[in-house]
């Protein structure tokens, strides 16, 4: 494959997959607007980040997160912190880190990649979405430890950050493996390119 032709592919690629995210993002904000009354909701915008990982490679899912991020940050920024180096940890705990974090999928990409067997590759599939979830979770956690500290939730600040955030990703974490594995099994072509030698790593 022509190696322009490839560059332009994965661009493409990660502008739609980035549109996609984002508008699901959108989406699930909008249905459940003041549910969680300090951000999160609970939706679909995680898979095609993850799916485009397991396409691609770690690279392009880290661009399509960032865009998704960059874009959701657009749309209002909610940070009021007294000193400039906490704005900035707070920025990229609450937003700028968020969905680029998914990128971390792809550790399981080369044992996905390498099999045939359709139980090992839902397995891989599913682990590279857990840590996936994980890892957006741990993000929104140490920022509600830092930044939204609740002492009057019951057992303290630690345990609302925990309670708050698990209560939204969680159920994330558990519909985008359901989605990946479904994807897997109904619609493997999601997960193959033209010129598999071309992916990246």
């Amino acid at each position: 494959m022509n190696k322009t032709k490839f560059k332009t592919n994965v661009i493409t690629e990660i502008a739609i997959f980035a549109s996609i995210a984002l508008a699901l993002d959108f989406l699930q904000a909008g249905l459940f607007r003041g549910v969680f009354v300090n951000g999160g909701s609970i939706g679909l915008s995680m898979i095609p980040v993850i799916l485009i990982g397991f396409r691609r490679g770690f690279l392009p899912a880290f661009i399509t997160g960032l865009i998704v991020s960059l874009l959701q940050m657009l749309g209002g920024i909610y940070v009021i912190s007294s000193t400039w180096y906490n704005t900035i940890l707070q920025i990229s705990l609450d937003y700028l880190l968020t969905f680029p974090i998914l990128a971390c999928c792809t550790i399981f990409k080369k044992p996905f990649d390498s099999t045939l067997n359709l139980k090992h590759k839902i397995l891989f599939v599913s682990l590279g979405t857990m840590i996936a979830g994980f890892g957006k979770f741990l993000l929104h956690f140490l920022a509600g430890i830092i930044f939204w500290q609740n002492f009057d939730f019951p057992g303290g600040y630690v345990i609302y950050s925990l309670v708050y955030n698990g209560g939204y990703m969680l159920p994330n974490i558990i519909l985008s493996i359901i989605i990946m594995i479904i994807l897997c099994v109904k619609a493997p072509m999601f997960f193959k390119t033209r010129g598999d030698e071309t992916n990246e790593e």
